[in-house]
């Protein structure tokens, strides 16, 4: 009873008697070709990723934020270097592309002075950058 019920489950081990004769019923009733193309499993590319583009940008004000926010939707990085800004400027471009990394759910890092990384939500990234200048004054 046991094994009826492994069966019915499709867990069981034996075949049901009726099986071995159908199925070499169907193989001579049918030209079996092992290299026949309805036979072939479809050939798939293990190497068809997207290509990954990453942006470099210099805004020197902060109306060119608004590129770089459109470079973030588009799902593409983008390297900030704010050292053609000015500090305040710089700081408010800053505080639009956090905002807009935020809502994109994307990530934010600081790689250097004045050097940001803005990240989509379909990137990852793995790491810190630890700051070893102390004491340089005005840098964001």
């Amino acid at each position: 009873m046991l094994q009826r019920l492994w069966n019915f489950i499709g867990l069981g081990d034996e075949e049901s008697e009726e099986a071995p004769v159908m199925r070499e019923q169907m193989e001579e009733n049918m030209d079996f070709e092992p290299n026949a193309s309805r036979n072939r499993a479809p050939v798939l590319n293990l190497h068809t990723q997207k290509q990954v583009r990453v942006v470099l940008a210099e805004p020197g004000s902060y109306e060119d934020a608004q590129v770089i926010a459109d470079h973030l939707k588009g799902h593409r990085s983008v390297i900030v270097n704010l050292h053609k800004a000015e500090y305040t400027q710089a700081l408010r471009v800053v505080d639009f592309l956090s905002g807009c990394v935020y809502s994109l759910g994307g990530t934010m890092q600081k790689l250097g002075k004045n050097i940001f990384l803005c990240a989509p939500d379909n990137v990852d990234i793995q790491g810190t950058i630890s700051e070893y200048l102390a004491g340089e004054t005005r840098h964001i």
